[in-house]
C-alpha cells in the first residue's frame, strides 16, 4: 500500500517522540541528527509535540561558538499508555507514562480450558482497570491501548485470523474488546511488539538488523531490517515457529509436522524432558510454568535430566537460529519472552555453542546472540508503543481537533465504542 503524505508525517512524528524518549534531554539538532530529517522539519514536529503537552522545554545547553541550543524531554505526565500481552496462559497488562515508566502492572492467569474468546476478553478488561484503578489517573489520561495477541493478526480489521494454540479462527477480537474496553484499541502481534521494545528500550537499539526471538508457548521471530520493523504483505512475517525442522516430526498445534515450535516452545521442551525421563519429578505435565521453573532450578543445581533437556533443547533451537543469522545477516539476535527469561544464561550458552555449529562463518562473525535486557514485559512495552502511534495518528487538524482515526505505519486503526469500522 503507498504511503500518504500523513502516513509519512505520522512516521516522522513517531520518530521524532522516540528519539525524545529515548535520549531525553535532547537538542532538536541532535534530533535532526539521530533521525535524518531536516532542522526545519524536526522543528515543526517538535512544536507539534509541545502543543500536544507530549514533551516540554527544559532550559539550554552551550553550543561551540553558537547561541544555547534549546532542550526538549518527554512530558512523562502527559498521558498514559497501556499495554496488553495476551499469553497462551497468562494476559499481563502494564501501564506506562509518557516516557514509557511502569506505573503499574496486573496479572491474569489463563487455565486450560479458559481459552475462548470471550473469556479471554473478560480477563483483558478486569486487567486494564486494574492497572487504571492502581495508577490512580483520570480516564481521559490514557491515550491508547495496545492489545497484543499470539498468531495471526489482521491489524487493519482488528480480527485475530489464526491463534494455533487455542485453534482460533477469524474472532473479531477488537470488536469484542472495544464492548468492554472504552480506551482506543490498537492490535496486533507479540513478534512485532518484542521487536519494537527491543528496537526502542533493548538489545537491539541502534541496530539496523536485528532478529528476536520470542520463546514461550509459541514461538515466532520478530524482524527488524533495514532499521525498521518487518511484517510482510499480511503482517505474518516472522512466523519462525512453524518452519519445519524435522521432516516427519512431532505433530505441531498448527496442524503440521516437526515445526520448530514443536521441540522449543514451552509444550516442546517439556516433551524433551518426558522422552529423557518419563517419570522425573521435574515434569509437571499440566502445567508450563512450573515445568520450566523447575528446569531452571534443576540446571542452576546440577540436576544430569535438567542439563540434558536444556541441552537438547538448545540444539534444536540453536540449529534453527543458525538458519535465522544464515537466511536475515543480523547484527543481534535477541532470545526474548517468558522460557528465554526462566532458562536464561545456561540456554544461552548452550544455543550460541550449537548456532556456531550450523550457521556459515562470515554471517555468522557478524551475530551477537543475547538475552534480552528488558526488565518489564517486552510484549507489553512494544504493545504500549503501537498505541502512542495510534495516538500521533490522529493528531494533525488545527484547533486542536483530532483527526478521523485511519491505519498507520505501525499499529491498527482505533477503535471505540462509537467508531465506524475502516472500508
Amino acid at each position: 500500500m503507498k504511503r500518504t503524505s500523513r502516513d509519512i508525517r505520522t512516521a516522522n512524528r513517531y520518530e521524532v517522540l522516540r528519539q525524545i524518549i529515548a535520549e531525553s534531554p535532547t537538542s532538536r539538532q541532535e534530533l535532526a541528527a539521530a533521525t535524518g530529517l531536516s532542522l526545519a522539519t524536526v522543528a515543526t514536529l517538535v512544536g507539534e509535540l509541545l502543543d500536544l503537552r507530549m514533551i516540554t522545554e527544559v532550559g539550554f545547553e552551550d553550543s561551540a561558538g553558537g547561541r544555547p541550543r534549546g532542550l526538549v524531554a518527554v512530558n512523562a505526565s502527559g498521558g498514559a499508555l497501556i499495554g496488553v500481552d495476551i499469553a497462551e496462559t497468562y494476559v499481563h497488562v502494564e501501564l506506562f507514562d509518557l516516557g514509557l515508566n511502569v506505573l503499574a502492572r496486573a496479572e491474569e492467569d489463563v487455565r486450560a480450558g479458559e481459552s475462548l474468546p470471550g473469556q479471554v476478553v473478560a480477563h483483558v478488561a478486569t486487567a486494564v482497570g486494574s492497572v487504571v484503578a492502581q495508577a490512580g489517573i483520570e480516564g481521559a489520561r490514557v491515550l491508547g491501548v495496545g492489545v497484543s495477541v499470539p498468531g495471526q493478526v489482521d491489524r487493519a480489521t482488528g480480527i485475530s485470523e489464526y491463534a494455533p494454540n487455542w485453534d482460533w479462527h477469524e474472532v473479531p477480537l477488537l470488536d469484542l474488546l472495544t464492548e468492554h474496553i472504552a480506551y482506543p484499541l490498537y492490535l496486533d502481534n507479540p513478534l512485532r511488539a518484542s521487536a519494537v521494545a527491543e528496537l526502542w528500550f533493548g538489545a537491539a537499539r541502534g541496530a539496523r538488523n536485528a532478529v528476536v526471538v520470542n520463546l514461550g508457548t509459541g514461538v515466532g521471530a520478530g524482524l527488524v531490517l533495514g532499521g525498521g520493523l518487518h511484517r510482510g504483505v499480511s503482517n505474518s512475517a516472522g512466523e519462525w515457529g512453524h518452519t519445519t525442522m524435522v521432516l516427519d516430526g512431532r505433530p505441531c498445534r498448527c496442524g503440521n509436522q516437526g515445526c520448530v515450535e514443536a521441540y522449543v516452545g514451552a509444550r516442546g521442551i517439556m516433551t524433551n524432558l518426558r522422552e529423557l525421563a518419563p517419570d522425573s519429578p521435574l515434569l509437571h505435565p499440566e502445567d508450563q510454568t512450573a515445568t520450566i521453573d523447575a528446569l531452571a532450578r534443576g540446571v542452576a543445581e546440577g540436576d544430569p535430566v535438567a542439563c540434558r533437556t536444556v541441552h537438547e533443547t538448545a540444539r534444536y533451537l540453536g540449529a534453527g537460529v543458525a538458519d535465522l543469522v544464515n537466511l536475515f545477516n543480523p547484527e543481534i539476535v535477541v532470545l526474548s519472552s517468558w522460557v528465554a527469561l526462566a532458562l536464561g544464561e545456561p540456554l544461552l550458552r548452550e544455543v550460541r555453542e550449537a548456532v556456531a555449529r550450523h550457521a556459515l562463518p562470515r554471517p555468522l562473525a557478524a551475530t551477537e546472540i543475547v538475552l534480552s535486557p528488558i526488565p518489564t514485559d517486552p510484549v507489553c512495552l512494544g504493545a504500549a508503543t503501537f498505541a502512542l502511534e495510534g495516538a500521533l495518528r490522529t493528531v494533525g487538524q488545527k484547533n486542536g481537533k483530532r483527526a478521523s482515526p485511519g491505519a498507520s505505519p505501525g499499529a491498527s486503526p482505533v477503535r471505540t465504542r462509537t467508531a465506524t469500522p475502516p472500508a
